[in-house]
């Protein structure tokens, strides 16, 4: 572990295949740590795809025009001689350090611009891609993509000059994999806006949900990898006991219409509703709020921050604690950690249901607990002493 000590200004580049308005972990974790390093009185610049949606208020963003993947109609890939055309512009910022996000066009670019640029460079490892890559790209046998995203994940990261994990369980895969980088665990944190208050039972009156009817949330990106089948099937087993309750998915992706209809075949459209995407700014800490419960069962976290985002609005957790959700997730400490088993899994959620004084009880837990280990500013003071550090060096 590296000592601390007072970071000076620092003038950062990211660089991103993906960020807002697509949405997902990468957009947000990126999002999180600008706006708290830029109020802690550093300058983060960003290059990322140029998409169709205009977005406002990016003085800070190169937006680079990107072709379409034909595998993936969410993403594109930026065109890399576009940003090598703005060398001269991008030279003249000064920058004391490049942040690469993902392992695309971004991550090869990054390593270029580093090089012209003489400065270190650093790469977040955000997404597991071993349990991703074969959900994306099913005519390669899972084993063999499975080696692949080993691979690269290994030459890339031991490719920069350090590694930020977002959870331990993380790092720990990356070193199983071979990398031997330098690398630091640093999470994405909250925001003090996720613990401001929010009025849950208008968010049940403005989707038609009774303000006695027992709710367990998910969020987060409805993609298959995020395992929202066992939730539907856990359900089932729950409704048998408890056949008011309801399950509210907030989110978007491309297992929507796949989810739609395993709701269909196993009857569950009463007890089920798809809300779709809320903005984290403006409805999100209304809808943790309206919940009883927060439900989660993806094996492929890196970290989970919806976990954390859940329990700083004082909504106690119901979880599988795999991979990345390991190093949030403490039984008790806001949370009830469960197996992947539809029953046992159910009980949990029932337990809370059934029982306001431990609802009520580990709801206050978590927030606490939230509050005092998971802020973005506690986070992104690591991150930079970080940058401080690859700078000196």
């Amino acid at each position: 572990m590296w000592r601390s000590f007072k970071v000076l200004f620092v003038k950062i580049l990211f660089i991103s295949d993906v960020y807002f308005p697509r949405i997902n972990g990468v957009s947000t974790s990126i999002r999180t740590f600008v706006r708290q390093i830029q109020e802690m009185g550093h300058e983060i610049h960003l290059i990322a795809p140029e998409y169709d949606t205009h977005v406002e208020n990016e003085t800070w963003v190169r937006r680079i025009p990107a072709r379409g993947i034909f595998f993936d109609p969410e993403d594109k890939l930026m065109k890399y001689g576009l940003v090598l055309d703005q060398l001269a512009s991008l030279r003249s910022e000064h920058y004391d350090l490049i942040h690469i996000h993902t392992p695309f066009v971004a991550h090869y670019l990054g390593l270029k611009l580093a090089h012209l640029l003489d400065v270190p460079c650093v790469e977040t490892y955000h997404t597991f891609f071993e349990e991703y890559l074969h959900l994306y790209l099913p005519i390669i046998p899972t084993s063999i993509a499975r080696s692949i995203a080993r691979l690269i994940s290994r030459r890339q990261c031991n490719s920069v000059g350090a590694i930020v994990a977002p959870s331990q369980p993380m790092l720990d895969v990356l070193r199983q994999y071979g990398v031997t980088v330098k690398a630091e665990v640093i999470p994405t944190g909250l925001q003090l806006k996720s613990f401001e208050d929010a009025d849950g039972q208008a968010f049940r009156q403005k989707h038609g949900i009774p303000s006695d009817r027992p709710v367990a949330l998910f969020v987060g990106r409805v993609a298959h990898e995020k395992n929202i089948d066992f939730l539907l099937h856990m359900w089932v087993e729950l409704v048998k006991k408890q056949p008011s309750a309801l399950l509210l998915i907030a989110g978007e992706g491309p297992a929507e219409h796949h989810l739609h209809a395993l709701s269909k075949k196993l009857q569950l459209d009463d007890n089920v509703q798809f809300i779709g995407y809320l903005d984290r700014d403006t409805e999100l800490n209304a809808c943790y709020r309206a919940a009883d419960v927060f439900v989660f069962s993806s094996k492929s976290e890196t970290q989970g921050l919806v976990l954390l985002e859940a329990m700083a609005q004082g909504l106690p957790v119901v979880a599988l604690a795999e991979l990345g959700t390991k190093s949030i997730l403490i039984e008790g400490e806001g949370a009830l950690i469960a197996t992947e088993d539809y029953l046992k899994f159910s009980d949990k959620v029932l337990q809370l249901f059934n029982d306001k004084g431990l609802r009520d009880k580990l709801g206050s837990i978590a927030r606490e607990y939230t509050m005092k280990r998971w802020t973005s500013k506690t986070q992104a003071e690591r991150m930079l002493q970080l940058y401080q550090r690859m700078i000196d060096e």
